[in-house]
Order: structure tokens, then sequence, then C-alpha cells
């Protein structure tokens, strides 16, 4: 495949995977669709690792790859080499996502014990006992309702997200010299003007 084929490719995928991170990213403000107050609001949430890190540092590489793998001014060695630099700002982007991710899952929700008091939890456990494997713990929380479970299935989705992101991205990084070091393979149609 040529790199231009490759790069157009990539960058096609990255938009669906970069729009299912800004709207995971925005469910996790309203757990099991309910809006809360501000301070009420799982920490991790705010540092905008589907909006931004998933989100928007994915979408400007994704439409310089599309630019880098059609004909025109942007298929060429400068382009090629654009599309690197960017690369790297969304492999950048989709480490960020997988990074809070991680961290979120660790960590826990914010939530409601009983006593009206939002805390954490599930912090400072050890991985042996953590809530992620022992489904009883999750009976602790009891406002906002499912928050366990809201949290999880998005920051999971987020982290398998931002992996994808990350290795599309590094692939590009590696298509991208490519293209720049031996051309992107675009070739001139020749007409054949005899036939006519």
């Amino acid at each position: 495949m040529c790199t231009g084929k490759c790069s157009k490719c990539i960058g096609i995928t990255l938009f669906p995977l970069a729009a299912c991170a800004i709207v995971c990213n925005i469910l996790l403000y309203f757990p099991n669709g309910q809006v809360l107050q501000l301070n009420e609001i799982t920490d991790l949430v705010w540092f905008f690792h589907g909006i931004l890190g998933a989100g928007i540092l994915i979408i400007l590489p994704a439409f310089m790859m599309l630019g880098a793998g059609g004909a025109g001014c942007c298929a060429n060695r400068c382009g090629m080499l654009l599309s690197v630099v960017l690369a790297v700002l969304g492999f950048a982007g989709g480490t960020y996502c997988v990074v809070i991710s991680s961290l979120g899952l660790i960590g826990g929700p914010l939530c409601d014990t009983g006593d009206g008091e939002y805390l954490y939890p599930f912090r400072n456990d050890t991985l042996e006992g953590n809530y992620l494997f022992n489904q009883t713990t999750w009976g602790i929380c009891k406002e906002p309702e499912n928050i366990i479970l809201w949290n999880i299935i998005l920051f999971s989705i987020l982290l398998a997200i931002g992996v994808i992101e990350a290795i599309l991205c590094f692939i590009q990084v590696v298509n991208g010299l490519a293209g720049f070091i031996c051309g992107t393979c675009m070739r001139k149609r020749k007409m054949n003007i005899s036939g006519m």
C-alpha cells in the first residue's frame, strides 16, 4: 500500500474514534443521566482527556492525514513530514487519554456513601482488594445510582480509544517518515493519445 493511501485510511479511522471519545468524556459529567453539582463530579473528568486528548488533539492530525493521503499540495514530501509532526501530537493526545483513563479506573468514582458527603471510597486501595475485581464493594456508593458501573464503562471505552489512537498515530509517524524519505508513490497518469 502506498504511504498516501495508508495515511488516508488512518485519517478516516481517527475521526469516529475522536467523536466517540468526546461523547464519552461529556457523558462522564452526567452520571446515570443526572445533572450534579460541580463538586460532585469525579475530579479526573476535569482533565478533559476525552475532549482534548483523544478528541481535539486527534482531529487535527486526522485532517492532515487526509490531506497527505489525497492528491494536491499536501500529497508531497512536505505534507508527509507535517503529518508526522501532527501524528506525534496525536500520539501524545492518545497517550494522555490512556493515562487519565487508567487513573480514573484505578481510583474509582466520587460518590455519596450514604451520609450526604461525597468522597472517593476506593482510593488508596491495594490492587488485591480493588473495587474493579470485587463487585460486592460497589454497594458502598449510594448516589448517584450506578455511578461505579457508569465510570467503569466510560473510562474503559476511553482507555481503549486512547490505545487505538496512539497506535494509529504511531503507525502514521512511521508511514509519514517513509513517505517523506521515499516519496508518496503518487503516480502521474499518462494519457494514451494514440488511441483517441
